[in-house]
């Protein structure tokens, strides 16, 4: 059975991360920032995907996954995302924790895994 999520539009997820993250202080350049670090997206390619109101599948078998998001590690929704083993319900994880990472304010280098 595939997760309803899969067929979500990433485009109707996007609002609520802005509005998670701006509530802590935090932009919408930087929520994007983290975005494309993840999925390997530029500027014009993820404004594309929301525009197109592409699905979560979609998006990231579109995206170049960054080879450092390994390095996420954690718990989200009382799972850790490196145990996940659908790996598309792991993408979608590791982008719900770079943007709780955001909104607690963690600093950009430590969310972008950077030396």
């Amino acid at each position: 059975m595939e997760h309803r999520i899969f067929g979500t539009s990433v485009s109707s997820v996007y609002p609520l991360y802005l509005t998670k993250v701006e509530k802590k202080g935090r932009t919408q350049d930087e929520l994007d920032e983290v975005i494309r670090w993840l999925t390997g997206y530029d500027e014009g390619a993820l404004k594309q995907q929301l525009a197109d109101e592409s699905t979560f599948a979609d998006f990231f078998a579109e995206a170049h996954l960054n080879p450092n998001a390994s390095l996420i590690t954690g718990v989200v929704c009382g799972v850790r995302v490196q145990e996940i083993e659908d790996p598309l319900m792991q993408k979608i994880r590791y982008l719900d924790k770079l943007v709780d990472e955001l909104a607690r304010g963690k600093a950009m280098e430590k969310i972008l895994r950077t030396a």
